[in-house]
């Protein structure tokens, strides 16, 4: 099940006995935990039937002790495991007993919504044990979006709450925020508050509301190398290499890395009409015209130079095959040079 089918579920009352959230991305699992936390009981019926325990201060016997509680004047009791993570799950080896979980997973209270938090990582779903959640519950995962994802996200999170935004807005918060999904949630709910509802999300108001410069960034930095502009490449390098902590190497490297890349893909197309480039890139159509001028600007050839460039600088940035000035900045002002000349 994705998250949206289960959050269609909860919200038709339709409960599972058993919801075992998991994986990198911590997101979702936070969505639909706190779903089932603030609307599956009334106010009223949470005094007595609505229990957290965190991983970290509980162990298994006491989670099964209160799954296996019945409710007090309520249909249902919610027991809700946060940092599920540090628990211990199965029997030990050599322990003849059968595992109290797994006996519960078979015959789970229909009464209970036994909840796990499981962050940071992913349990192993082809064991028996997480087999047979999915047959009486929710067997989850959360998985870490692709940066080539995050746009399309991005723009549908913002859909589903009333607003619009614009490809380029949609472009730089992905290129800044990574793909961090409650970074970005908490980023855009900031901003939603502060527009009309119904509005269109730009540039200007990301700049004004969250505090991303559309001057001086990554993107920016990008859109400058891809036009040639010299004037103003070496205007956001010289702001990067004066304002190191907010515009580390490391990150200007692997956007600028990951853009040269699609670049010489875009180069080895037969197909280079806008669908098929958007397509095979994983870019918003609206962005294929960049890698149309920037294709004209830097031939196959010099594309692949710049690449090896790339390699060569996130090399010395990290004090490797470096013989003079290893500082950040000027290393940047000097790869700058060598792309564009």
């Amino acid at each position: 099940m994705t998250a949206a089918e289960i959050l269609k579920e909860l919200k038709a009352k339709k409960y599972r006995p058993i919801y075992f959230l998991h994986g990198e991305e911590e997101f979702y699992i936070d969505l639909i935990s706190n779903y089932i936390e603030d609307k599956v009981l009334s106010d009223a019926e949470k005094g007595f039937n609505q229990t957290v325990l965190y991983g970290k201060e509980t162990d298994m016997t006491t989670v099964l002790n209160n799954a296996k509680r019945y409710p007090m004047m309520s249909d249902y009791q919610v027991v809700l495991i946060k940092e599920a993570q540090n628990i211990k799950f199965g029997k030990d080896k050599g322990d003849k007993d059968q595992d109290p979980f797994a006996a519960y997973v078979d015959n789970p209270l229909r009464s209970t919504i036994l909840v796990f938090c499981y962050k940071h990582g992913k349990i192993d779903g082809r064991l028996k044990l997480f087999k047979n959640i999915e047959k009486h519950g929710v067997l989850f995962e959360s998985k870490k979006l692709y940066d080539n994802q995050v746009p399309a996200w991005i723009a549908d999170h913002v859909q589903e709450h009333g607003f619009k935004i614009s490809p380029q807005a949609t472009a730089l918060l992905a290129e800044y925020l990574g793909n961090d999904l409650l970074k970005i949630s908490n980023e855009l709910e900031k901003l939603m508050i502060n527009i009309q509802k119904g509005a269109e999300i730009g540039v200007k108001e990301i700049e004004t509301n969250i505090g991303i410069s559309k001057e001086y960034n990554v993107f920016e930095l990008q859109n400058a190398l891809g036009k040639r502009d010299v004037l103003k490449a070496n205007q956001i390098i010289n702001y990067f290499a004066a304002n190191k902590k907010d515009n580390p190497a490391v990150v200007v490297l692997a956007t600028l890395a990951g853009y040269f890349s699609k670049l010489f893909v875009y180069h080895c197309l037969k197909d280079k009409s806008k669908p098929a480039v958007a397509s095979a890139l994983g870019v918003n159509p609206y962005f294929v015209g960049d890698y149309e001028l920037a294709a004209r600007n830097y031939p196959q050839g010099k594309t692949m130079q710049i690449i090896s460039f790339l390699r060569e600088y996130d090399l010395k940035s990290k004090g490797v095959g470096s013989t003079g000035n290893t500082d950040e900045g000027d290393l940047m002002k000097e790869l700058v040079w060598k792309i564009l000349h």
